[in-house]
């Protein structure tokens, strides 16, 4: 009897609990992991919501079409504009490669087209880049060729985004004033434009450059950096001397090359224009409701997202597959931006049958620039 009386002390000091307790139990890894995962998404949850009632707001998002007046002061800009002395002002396009040459055709058509007072067009060009026949369709709406050395990005390259890597050759715009006769004021305009509306009143800008605010696609909206697709230049072959001193110097990102170098350069001093004369498909893309204010004064629509003269992979394109190739751009982004690549379709169109027999001629041409 005593031995049994022990055994069940034993047990009941052993096993015992009060009444209403459990016996204690470590979390399974289980159970860790999962807590983790709710603790993560709530910090998560709190950080984007603080970003979101705290974000900064681009003017992009809070544009009102209000304004009922006219861009440009007809009368102010009647009395500021400068006679055309002696071909003295010039509108200027760039052609690098053959895949651009139906472009800087199209661009000097569209030109033509605004009636502008400026007559002399020019296209800087490299020679052991450009073929003869690409030189040819690209001089057929007007501009004038002129050979230039390109000018190799700083640091061989390093950084910069590939298809600019001969972007740098755009500052031999200053040295202009050497030409005969010499180029005192001009606007400077990409391949991948197509002019709407005359701009004559850029040429009595007194400044060294003027250009229009860039834009992007994310919350930024607009920096006060300024796009290089459309600049109105006052050439001064010191000053470009001077640029090509502080361009190995300079500090600025590499990757959007002459843009940024420009940026850099000019930094306080650069007028900076109203979108309407950088007319860039970035700012569509962004603001849609921007893009439909400033559309019916636009005088340069630029080509950035979608281009309808090139591949997809940046290469040409043979004249006569261009309008295949417009249909296919006109497609992309999901038909975003499917009327500025009909427009610039018929502009090529026009193009096409307004210079008829220089285009014509060209074919004959070598198509390689080696063979020279």
């Amino acid at each position: 009897m005593l031995f049994k009386t022990r055994l069940l002390s034993l047990y009941y000091n052993d096993y015992y609990l009060p009444l209403g307790t459990h016996p204690t139990k470590r979390p399974s890894v289980r159970a860790v992991f999962v807590a983790c995962v709710l603790v993560a998404s709530l910090v998560v949850n709190l950080v984007v919501l603080i970003k979101h009632y705290n974000r900064f707001i681009s003017p992009l998002d809070m544009y009102q079409e209000l304004k009922d007046y006219p861009l440009v002061d007809a009368d102010a800009a009647h009395s500021m504009a400068l006679p055309e002395a002696h071909g003295e002002n010039a509108i200027v396009t760039t052609l690098y490669s053959d895949a651009y040459a139906p472009a800087v055709a199209a661009l000097g058509h569209s030109i033509r087209r605004t009636n502008t007072t400026v007559t002399r067009l020019i296209v800087l060009y490299l020679p052991s880049q450009v073929s003869p026949r690409a030189l040819c369709v690209a001089s057929s709406s007007g501009f004038v060729p002129h050979a230039v050395e390109r000018i190799a990005p700083p640091h061989n390259g390093s950084g910069i985004t590939p298809r600019f890597g001969d972007q740098y050759t755009k500052l031999a715009l200053w040295s202009l004033d050497t030409l005969a006769p010499p180029v005192r004021a001009l606007v400077y305009i990409d391949a991948d434009c197509l002019a709407l509306r005359p701009f004559d009143e850029l040429f009595a800008l007194p400044y060294a450059l003027a250009a229009v605010p860039d834009v992007y696609g994310d919350a930024r909206g607009f920096t006060t950096s300024v796009n290089a697709g459309v600049l109105v230049v006052r050439p001064d072959s010191r000053l470009f001397a001077a640029m090509l001193r502080a361009l190995p110097a300079a500090r600025f990102p590499p990757a959007m090359a002459e843009q940024a170098f420009l940026n850099q350069f000019f930094a306080t001093d650069v007028l900076r224009l109203p979108y309407a004369y950088n007319g860039n498909l970035a700012l569509k893309a962004r603001s849609p409701r921007v893009w439909d204010g400033i559309r019916g004064e636009m005088r340069v629509m630029h080509y950035t997202l979608v281009k309808p003269f090139v591949s997809r992979t940046w290469g040409a394109v043979p004249l006569e597959r261009l309008p295949e190739r417009v249909a296919e751009a006109a497609e992309e982004k999901k038909g975003l931006f499917r009327e500025e690549m009909t427009l610039w379709g018929r502009t090529w169109e026009e193009t096409s049958v307004v210079y008829a027999r220089s285009i014509d001629q060209c074919r004959s041409l070598r198509d390689s620039a080696e063979s020279r």
